[in-house]
């Protein structure tokens, strides 16, 4: 298994090397250079099966030894012990043909979690194999920094450094990640949007000089290794309803698009999906692109679902790579127009994507809506996110007849300010968190300058 880069012009590499390396040399992402199959039979006999074997046999093909089986297991197992039901990622019939898919399990409360509790093990294994250190820069809507931090803590070999736009997250998910005290974590609040800490971290990661030779890695979606341990809950939770025996849809609230491509890389592997579903809120330009081939830029509307307050889906290069039939130079040549004028993707491409794909935008307002619209029929209390889902699965499935999974992508405690608004009294934090809003925090707050970044990084690094 080698992997290749989306435009096509940096050297194939191995799973370790694509691991602690992030993103393509060539500012592309990585992608597998051949996708594994799952066989009918190797998908019928993953029925009944702990969540943690079905992540082991769907993972195995992508590490192709890289790790020995023996290790990979322990590492796998012991990530997903770290996570509160049994089920790992449990689902949860809201009506006769819509299920949720609750990845909100884990020790922040959110999706990233799924694959984070893995990433951080992995990567403290091949460096502890290399005798190495790395530092992590990564950027934050809000979900991903805590995610990371919590799964990386703890390793000897790291030093992680997240950037989140100051004031721009909930108070749960800032505290989250600030009230981790760890000698190997910082947070850095910056004084702009989410669009600006990224463009600063892909900026790094182009030119690490700053680090005098210390290994930068990435831990936001752009790492592959993020994609393929989120392709195992579309596995196990279609296995769960009847696949491969029978089609399942999904509906994936939607922002920086890693989680969506992973459900694609399922299906991809042989997985019956009948149709992806991406919801978004009112920051929409995957909605726009599918819809109206309107794929261009459009300002930043901060929301009451802030981890999809994204202008820039990253991920989406990944499913345009495929959509162009992997022409590296065509998607480079569509992305270097995106940055400047308004853009459009051609024909052929457009019609692969609406092939599987279709989409749905929710405001502010339908999101309150269906959080007491959603409790009035399921008795359940959805946070914002996963609120633009419940929506986008009743107006955009194809069939009723399909089961549709709604992937629930965050506990609606870590948006306790959307839950009051929609007229509830609150959710109340896990017992392992109810203290979180005493706890002392720790952060600084930097301008959304690249050299006052990379001086702190720097200058903090162990």
């Amino acid at each position: 298994m080698r992997y290749i880069s989306t435009r096509g012009q940096a050297p194939a590499l191995s799973f370790e090397e694509v691991v602690l390396t992030g993103m393509a040399s060539d500012g592309g992402l990585y992608v597998p250079e051949d996708v594994p199959r799952l066989s009918h039979d190797d998908l019928a006999a993953m029925a009944g099966l702990s969540y943690a074997e079905i992540a082991f046999r769907v993972m195995k093909p992508y590490v192709n030894g890289e790790i020995d089986d023996a290790t990979f297991r322990g590492i796998v197992e012991e990530a997903y012990a770290t996570f509160s039901h049994d089920a790992v990622v449990p689902l949860n019939q809201l009506d006769a043909n819509h299920f949720l898919l609750e990845l909100f399990h884990g020790p922040t409360l959110a999706f990233k979690d799924v694959a984070l509790q893995l990433l951080g093990r992995i990567l403290d294994h091949f460096l502890r194999k290399r005798g190495e250190r790395a530092v992590i820069m990564g950027a934050t809507s809000g979900d991903t920094g805590s995610a990371a931090i919590e799964g990386c803590r703890h390793c000897d070999n790291l030093d992680i450094f997240i950037l989140h736009p100051y004031q721009r997250v909930s108070e749960v998910q800032r505290r989250q990640m600030t009230t981790v005290l760890a000698d190997n974590v910082f947070n850095v609040a910056i004084e702009g949007n989410f669009d600006d800490a990224q463009a600063m971290v892909k900026a790094s990661f182009a030119d690490q000089g700053f680090l005098d030779g210390t290994r930068l890695v990435a831990v936001n979606s752009i790492n592959w290794a993020r994609i393929m341990a989120q392709i195992v809950y579309y596995v196990a939770s279609a296995v769960a309803l009847g696949a491969p025996h029978r089609q399942v849809s999904f509906c994936v609230p939607s922002a920086n698009f890693g989680n969506v491509f992973a459900g694609y890389m399922a299906k991809r592997m042989g997985l019956p999906v009948k149709q992806f579903i991406i919801a978004t809120n009112a920051n929409d330009i995957l909605h726009r692109t599918l819809a109206d081939n309107d794929f261009s830029k459009q300002a930043l509307v901060a929301t009451l679902a802030p981890s999809m307050d994204i202008v820039v889906s990253s991920n989406f290069e990944r499913l345009l790579f495929e959509a162009y039939e992997r022409d590296g130079a065509a998607v480079k040549a569509l992305l270097e127009r995106f940055q400047s004028e308004p853009s459009a993707l051609a024909e052929a491409p457009l019609a692969r994507l609406r092939e599987s794909f279709a989409s749905h935008s929710v405001s502010d307002a339908t999101i309150l809506e269906v959080i007491r619209e959603a409790h009035h029929r399921t008795q359940e209390i959805l946070d914002p996110h996963t609120a633009t889902g419940y929506r986008a699965a009743e107006r955009a499935r194809a069939d009723a007849t399909t089961p549709v999974i709604t992937l629930a992508t965050a506990h609606p405690a870590k948006f306790a300010e959307a839950v009051v608004k929609a007229g509830f009294p609150g959710v109340p934090l896990p017992p392992h968190m109810d203290d979180l809003l005493e706890r002392e925090e720790r952060y600084t707050v930097l301008p959304a300058e690249l050299s006052a970044v990379q001086q702190f990084v720097a200058e903090n690094r162990r």
